[in-house]
């Protein structure tokens, strides 16, 4: 991993609006403010573009043959390698019924127009008989948020289970295939403070170059937003030991939290990658609507819609701006069916590619979907 090549914040900042604009990035949306990404816009008749799968693969674990996706695909990460849009998502077997009770793995597709995917036939990772067993198995690896930095090492940050503490853990690869597990990403941070806290959801700091999202520093770190419940912050000098930020009395730094009557109402769990723009730093996240008084009686009762949050690029705990209503909900039939009924576009995936932006996320917990940023 090379060190910071920015030379300073200002000028991160400029060469980052640059690019936007030389890309035809859209910000706005017609009806909320500009520092806003998107608008975000399903195409016609291509969706959803991963549903489950009868194909399967060796399971080092059990030593049988596993239908590694067969039941339920969800929640994707995306990144671009020569070229193409590579897609990383969870992927659940059919070995028990129920949210979280079966075995996930991560299964990759690519893709060069966006929408017309080609899938491979084996997960890339996935609990084995490795140093990570503990904290893989039996759950699995899920949830994915993938990026690049511009020495082109991909970063992926994913949950580990294994049925007892779900943590946030890294793992680092140079072609999207073959993966180093680092394991629990907060281990060696404050003597182990974390270690056995359940954590989850990161998305790591951005910035466009040469056309793509890339890994950039913020005041010499690198820096991620994690949380589900609240948003929190942590940063790294490597990218796999994370150390969260902390208030004065040792307690973990809240920079956002569920709203009562919003849409947002019961979590604010951390989406894709931010992005650093000339407005700030851009959050893409997803609330959670409560299911009881607290909701926004304007959603369905627990159903999960994208929000955004702006934060400042010199202090990027200081939170500037975000939306009162979702930028994105539930609104197809199989946004609003499968594992999780209550409706849910839950966003993981965002690539800057080929002048547009492109958003993947989960359709209740069963099926992969995209959405696509129009050019101004």
């Amino acid at each position: 991993m090379k060190s910071d090549k920015n030379k300073s914040m200002q000028k991160s900042i400029f060469l980052s609006v640059l690019l936007l604009c030389a890309c035809g990035f859209t910000f706005a949306q017609s009806s909320q403010p500009s520092w806003s990404l998107g608008p975000f816009v399903r195409p016609e008749g291509v969706n959803p573009v991963i549903s489950p799968d009868t194909v399967t693969f060796p399971d080092p674990m059990s030593g049988k043959m596993v239908g590694w996706e067969s039941s339920d695909v969800f929640n994707p990460a995306a990144t671009v390698r020569h070229g193409k849009i590579c897609i990383l998502y969870r992927a659940e077997d059919n070995s028990a019924t129920g949210i979280g009770s079966r075995t996930s793995r991560i299964g990759l597709a690519t893709t060069t127009d966006g929408i017309h995917l080609k899938r491979y036939k084996k997960p890339v990772l996935f609990p084995g008989n490795d140093d990570q067993k503990i904290h893989e198995w039996p759950g699995g690896c899920e949830d994915p948020r993938v990026a690049v930095t511009d020495d082109g090492t991909y970063l992926m940050l994913y949950t580990q289970w294994n049925r007892k503490v779900p943590r946030l853990a890294a793992a680092l690869s140079k072609d999207l295939v073959h993966w180093k597990k680092y394991g629990p990403v907060f281990r060696k941070a404050l003597n182990g403070k974390y270690y056995n806290m359940a954590t989850k959801s990161a998305s790591i700091l951005t910035m466009p170059v040469n056309g793509k999202l890339v890994i950039t520093k913020i005041n010499g770190k690198y820096w991620m937003y994690w949380g589900e419940q609240h948003v929190y912050a942590a940063t790294s000098d490597d990218l796999v030991n994370w150390t969260p930020l902390q208030n004065a009395d040792g307690s973990l730094k809240e920079l956002a939290s569920p709203r009562k009557g919003y849409f947002d109402s019961q979590l604010t769990e951390c989406g894709p990658p931010a992005v650093l723009t000339d407005k700030g730093i851009v959050l893409l996240y997803n609330g959670k609507n409560a299911t009881d008084e607290n909701g926004d009686k304007h959603y369905t009762a627990g159903a999960y819609c994208a929000g955004q949050m702006l934060f400042d690029a010199k202090e990027p705990t200081k939170i500037l701006d975000r939306l009162d209503h979702p930028f994105f909900k539930p609104e197809a039939a199989f946004e609003k069916s499968g594992q999780y009924p209550a409706g849910t576009v839950f966003v993981e995936g965002l690539v800057l590619h080929k002048h547009k932006l492109y958003l993947y996320y989960g359709c209740a917990d069963s099926r992969v979907a995209v959405a696509i940023s129009n050019d101004k």
